[in-house]
């Protein structure tokens, strides 16, 4: 346990930024598990705006720095060619 009344601010302060970035990395996981999901029944513009909202996603909390910018660009790199290889199936 901290001592001084800085590290227990400090303290405080990591619990709510742990919070706060867990939740955006579950959104981003959840977008990304949506859009990678089975293909029966999805129209192509569905398929359009669940990649772009995990793109949004991506973005956000790359811009947040939650996850590393690098890691984003991997990420939406990777979806881009799926939503490329499904495209091309539909």
């Amino acid at each position: 346990m901290p001592h001084t009344k800085s590290a227990k601010k400090s303290m405080r302060q990591d619990a709510k930024r742990r919070l706060r970035n867990r939740a955006s990395k579950k959104a981003i996981k959840l977008q990304v598990r949506k859009f990678t999901g089975p293909d029966e029944g999805v129209t192509p513009d569905k398929l359009q705006a669940e990649y772009l909202a995990a793109i949004k996603k991506l973005d956000k909390a790359a811009a947040k720095r939650v996850i590393h910018p690098n890691t984003a660009a991997r990420k939406k790199s990777q979806l881009t060619r799926l939503l490329n290889e499904k495209s091309k199936a539909t």
